[in-house]
């Protein structure tokens, strides 16, 4: 990651027409996943031990989370094949600290830094600053961390001051229904907190926990660095007073959430087409969007480290099927299936979507947005979203300008609206930045 390849070409366009396609083939290596990276940076930072990280996935929000513990003190040694992090914790005692747009670094260094008796500066974009943040925020309060909103109580920016005695007595709540980065953000805090007071931390979910397989992951690299945490369903955590110590090497999963674009290809154009790097042994719940795309009628096979899709062309007249799924444990592939819904042999629905509400755009509104306008009759409510086909709806619109809202997922999703039968342009093309720099381009490679 120290010395980047050049930014693809699409990066600097203002607009990038994608022309009409009917198949798609091949294999390809899916980037470090954005979850396990900026989640294994933190905990390698706080461990005892340098870390060494293969794998590690090169985009705006790894970079961020590299720039911050930069910042903090961490050392960083980075190479292309991988990146080395010393450990011990957070060094520099104060800091105004950007993160973008990027919540899986703004959220976890907020309960980190909150826990490490430092004053703290922690802001972004815009966006991020519309991203709600006060669950997280009354939570660290509850331990005894002194946390001010600078604007609009319950967003960033924040400010962070020296927490005093710390309150452990009871355990921490911390509301699930908005954001599973809340609670991932408080576990990996929680060791910091246990091990300065010599005792066990308990935490509490409030409501029904959204995104459970986010979780999942949290757990699954803590344990990694050595602290197993006790779980009671999904509503009762107790995190043992045991300090993060490296595990040496770890390398990082592929990203399965990415993979879900690839294997939309290969449904809608024939396929096959196959990604490497994630699979069957993935710790990353958005592996089971494959049974998604099965359950569509496509064909998937997977392997413990690859995961490959083929099926008809829906250029040449195939169609889906219909579906009607409640998306709670995988949102962000959800988006995926929100545009193959377009070759649907009927109408169709995302439920319990409710979290797209406050990610890095409204995607709940962007997607009624553009799916509009390339023809289908779009409804939406507070968590769910409803489509009927062009086909059934009166009709593809030609040569669509789909906005992409600084969204990473919404410019890549979109890009399978080009097997309808018309042309499709994907306006600041450059936003798959965030997760996947060279998106356009691995597409390029694979249809026709």
């Amino acid at each position: 990651m120290s010395d980047p390849t050049p930014a693809p070409a699409h990066a600097r366009l203002e607009a990038l027409t994608l022309p009409r396609v009917r198949t798609a083939r091949g294999t390809v290596p899916m980037p470090g996943s954005k979850s396990i990276s900026n989640r294994a940076l933190l905990l390698a930072a706080l461990a005892q031990g340098e870390t060494t990280l293969t794998g590690l996935l090169d985009s705006d929000d790894t970079r961020v989370m590299l720039a911050a513990l930069r910042t903090l003190g961490v050392a960083v040694d980075e190479s292309p094949v991988r990146t080395r992090v010393g450990g011990g914790g957070f060094t520099v005692r104060a800091a105004d600290i950007f993160l973008g747009n990027a919540g899986t670094a703004f959220r976890p260094l907020t309960a980190a830094l909150a826990l490490s008796d430092g004053e703290y500066r922690l802001s972004g974009v815009p966006r991020m600053h519309e991203r709600p943040i006060g669950d997280l925020v009354d939570a660290l309060r509850a331990w005894g961390c002194v946390i001010d909103h600078e604007g609009q109580a319950g967003y960033p920016p924040l400010a962070i001051r020296p927490a005093g005695a710390l309150r452990l007595d009871a355990p921490v709540r911390v509301q699930g229904g908005v954001s599973s980065q809340f609670l991932t953000a408080i576990l990996l805090a929680a060791p910091l907190a246990a091990v300065r007071a010599g005792r066990p931390v308990q935490v509490e979910v409030e409501g029904e926990l959204i995104s459970k397989p986010y979780i999942d992951i949290t757990l699954n690299l803590m344990r990694r660095f050595g602290v197993t945490v006790a779980r009671d369903g999904w509503q009762r955590f107790t995190v043992p007073a045991t300090p993060y110590v490296s595990p040496g090497t770890l390398a990082i999963e592929g990203d399965a959430s990415s993979a879900s674009y690839f294997l939309a290809l290969g449904a809608l154009g024939g396929g096959p087409v196959r990604v490497t790097g994630v699979g069957a042994d993935s710790i990353q719940g958005d592996v089971a969007f494959a049974d998604t795309v099965k359950a569509l009628g496509a064909q998937v096979t997977a392997g413990p480290d690859w995961l490959e899709a083929s099926g008809a062309s829906v250029a040449d007249g195939a169609r889906l099927r219909a579906f009607d799924t409640d998306f709670n444990l995988i949102p962000d592939a959800a988006m995926t299936a929100a545009v193959m819904a377009l070759f649907a042999d009927g109408p169709c629905r995302l439920r319990n979507i409710g979290s797209w509400r406050v990610k890095e755009t409204d995607r709940i509104h962007a997607m009624q947005t553009e799916l509009a306008k390339l023809g289908a009759g779009v409804t939406a409510g507070d968590d769910w979203l409803a489509i009927v086909p062009p086909a059934l709806a009166g009709g593809w619109t030609a040569g669509a300008r789909i906005g992409t809202y600084d969204d990473h997922r919404m410019a890549m999703c979109f890009s399978l609206a080009a097997f309808g039968p018309a042309e499709v342009v994907i306006l600041d093309p450059g936003c798959v930045s965030k997760t996947f720099p060279t998106y356009f381009d691995v597409y390029g490679g694979l249809v026709a």
